[in-house]
């Protein structure tokens, strides 16, 4: 009787940077937009937008962009894992 083998989801190297520079933006651009809201203070990929002069929306657009980052890794770790 052959030995069933387990399926094991790809971790690639790229895989695993969708997940970290997902992660990263979203924290970065949501984070930076929650402090200046909140606090009036800037910090990481906002203190840098604002030194190249990006309307405070570009800390959302930054935030979104980790989002779609995390969505597109989460969708590839799913659909190798059930084929």
């Amino acid at each position: 009787m052959p030995k069933q083998q387990l399926k094991k989801p790809d971790t690639s190297p790229g895989q695993g940077l969708l997940w970290l520079f997902g992660t990263l933006l979203a924290v970065q651009g949501f984070g930076s937009a929650v402090t200046e809201a909140g606090w009036n203070t800037s910090f990481g990929v906002a203190g840098l937008l604002r030194a190249a002069h990006v309307p405070e929306w570009g800390n959302l657009l930054v935030g979104c962009a980790g989002t779609v980052l995390l969505t597109v890794a989460a969708r590839r770790h799913f659909t190798k894992s059930h084929r």
